[in-house]
C-alpha cells in the first residue's frame, strides 16, 4: 500500500476579500460590457468584430454611451465570454446568462479579460511586434513582484525587472547577431527608452481592466488583481510540486505528459501550464500541435483549449474551415456555448463525425491498446460495420488505411477482420 501526501487547500493572502466581494468588483469593472452584451444579444442586433458602424451608433444612442465607450465595452464583452458571434449575429454567452447569480462565472469572465489585457489596450504605434510580444511575456514577472510586495511598487523598480526579463528572453532564444552589423546602440539608450514605453503601456492596459491602480511614480494591484495573480502563482506551485509537473515543457511534451492522467489532474496540469504563459502564445502553440500528425495530441490540445475558455473562442472559431480541426472546433464551440457534452456530437454532420471517428481511431492505434480499438467500433454513428466501412472509405482521412489495418489485426472475429482488411486494400489501391 502506498500513501499519498496531499497538499492542503491554499489560502489566499491575508486581507483578500471573499469571493462575493471580488465578484462585486468584477461586475463593476464589466458593467458597461454587460449592458452592451444585453443590448447586442437580445436576438435582433447584428454586428461583427469590430462592431459595425451602424450598430455602434444605435448602441451609443440606446445606452447613452459614447461610441468609444461602446467599442470598448463590445470588445470586453467578447473577451469575457458575455457575447458570442455567429456570423454577423450576436448571441448571449453562458456567462451573461449566469452573470447575476453565479459569482464564479463572473470571476472567470473577469480573469478571461485580465488574461487578454494586451488585446484590450492597443500597443504603442511604431514598435515592432516582437518587442511588444516580449513585453507581454515579461509582464507575469512584473505582476508577481507587485503581488509579493503586497503594496505599491515604484515604476523604476518595475522597469528594472522588465528590462532584466526581456534580456533573459533574448538570451534564452540565443539571439546572437550575425553578418554585417551597424554600430551598436550605447548601453542604456534606445532599449531602456523602449522598455519604459512598453512598461507604461502594460501598466495602463492592466489598469484599464481593473487589475491595478496607478499613482505618481508607482503601481499597486487592486484586490481583484492581487487575487488573480495569487491564483496563477498557486497553479504554478502546484504544478511544480506535482509528479506530473509539465510547466516548463513545450505544448506537445506537456500534452503527452498528461495523456495518461484522469480528466481532473490533466485539467490541473493544463491550467498550470497556461498560467505560466501569455494566453495568446499559449493558444497559438496548442493549435500548432493540433495541426500536427499526431491525432492523440490533436484531441488533447482541444481539451487544453477548453480550460482556456473565452480568450480561445475567436481563434477556435477561425479554424472551423480547416478540415482536420473542424470536428474538434465545432465540438469545442458547442460546449463553450452551453451544449451538454453528451449532446455536442449532434452539431457534427455524418461526414464530420466519421472523420472524427477515424482520427480518434488513429490516436488509439498509435498510443492505446488493441482492445480499445475494437471497442471504438461501438462509438461510430453508423449502425453496422459495412455502413461504417463504406463511409470511412469515402471520407478521405489520410490515416484510413493504417486505422483499418490495425483494426483488422485487433478484431477477434475472422469474418469482420477480413472485411476490414478488404476495405483497407481498396482504399490503398483506390478501388471501390
Amino acid at each position: 500500500m502506498t500513501t499519498r501526501r496531499t497538499r492542503p487547500a491554499p489560502r489566499p493572502p491575508e486581507g483578500t476579500p471573499p469571493p462575493a466581494e471580488l465578484a462585486r468588483q468584477a461586475r463593476a469593472v464589466l458593467a458597461d460590457a454587460v449592458r452592451i452584451a444585453h443590448w447586442a444579444a437580445d436576438g435582433t442586433r447584428t454586428g461583427s468584430a469590430p462592431l459595425a458602424a451602424q450598430a455602434l451608433e444605435r448602441a451609443a444612442a440606446a445606452l447613452e454611451l459614447s461610441p468609444a465607450q461602446v467599442r470598448t465595452g463590445w470588445d470586453r464583452a467578447r473577451l469575457a465570454g458575455l457575447i458570442e458571434l455567429h456570423g454577423d449575429t450576436a448571441r448571449p454567452g453562458w456567462r451573461l446568462r449566469a452573470w447575476d447569480r453565479d459569482d464564479s462565472a463572473v470571476l472567470r469572465g473577469w480573469v478571461a479579460l485580465f488574461d487578454a489585457w494586451s488585446l484590450v489596450h492597443a500597443s504603442p504605434e511604431g514598435i515592432e511586434a516582437t518587442a511588444v510580444a516580449e513585453a507581454v511575456e515579461a509582464v507575469p514577472q512584473v505582476l508577481s513582484l507587485l503581488q509579493l510586495s503586497a503594496g505599491a511598487v515604484t515604476v523604476p523598480a518595475l522597469l528594472d525587472l522588465l528590462g532584466q526579463r526581456v534580456a533573459e528572453l533574448h538570451e534564452e532564444r540565443c539571439e546572437v547577431p550575425y553578418g554585417p552589423q551597424e554600430q551598436p546602440v550605447p548601453a542604456g539608450k534606445g532599449s531602456a527608452e523602449l522598455n519604459a514605453l512598453l512598461l507604461d503601456w502594460a501598466l495602463e492596459g492592466l489598469a484599464s481592466v481593473g487589475a491595478l491602480t496607478l499613482g505618481a511614480g508607482h503601481a499597486t494591484l487592486t484586490p481583484l488583481g492581487n487575487w488573480a495573480v495569487w491564483v496563477k502563482l498557486e497553479q504554478i506551485c502546484v504544478a511544480a510540486q506535482s509528479p506530473a509537473g509539465n510547466i516548463e515543457q513545450s505544448a506537445a511534451d506537456m500534452l503527452l505528459g498528461c495523456a495518461r492522467l484522469t480528466p481532473g489532474p490533466a485539467r490541473a496540469e493544463y491550467r498550470a501550464w497556461l498560467a505560466a504563459r501569455p494566453v495568446g502564445s499559449a493558444v497559438a502553440e496548442l493549435l500548432a500541435v493540433a495541426r500536427g500528425e499526431d491525432a492523440l495530441l490533436r484531441g488533447l490540445a482541444f481539451e487544453a483549449l477548453r480550460v482556456v475558455g473565452a480568450p480561445a473562442e475567436p481563434v477556435v472559431r477561425s479554424v472551423v474551415t480547416e478540415a482536420p480541426l473542424r470536428p474538434y472546433a465545432l465540438l469545442w464551440l458547442a460546449e463553450y456555448e452551453g451544449t451538454d457534452p453528451d449532446d455536442a456530437q449532434d452539431v457534427l454532420s455524418r461526414e464530420e463525425a466519421t472523420w472524427l471517428w477515424v482520427d480518434t481511431a488513429a490516436a488509439v492505434a498509435d498510443h492505446g491498446e488493441t482492445g480499445l480499438l475494437v471497442r471504438h467500433l461501438d462509438s461510430a454513428v453508423q449502425g453496422t460495420v459495412p455502413a461504417l466501412l463504406d463511409e470511412v472509405r469515402a471520407v478521405g482521412h489520410p490515416r484510413t488505411v493504417q486505422v483499418l489495418v490495425a483494426l483488422a489485426a485487433a478484431h477477434p472475429d475472422p469474418a469482420l477482420a477480413k472485411a476490414v482488411r478488404r476495405a483497407a486494400f481498396q482504399v490503398h489501391t483506390g478501388g471501390l
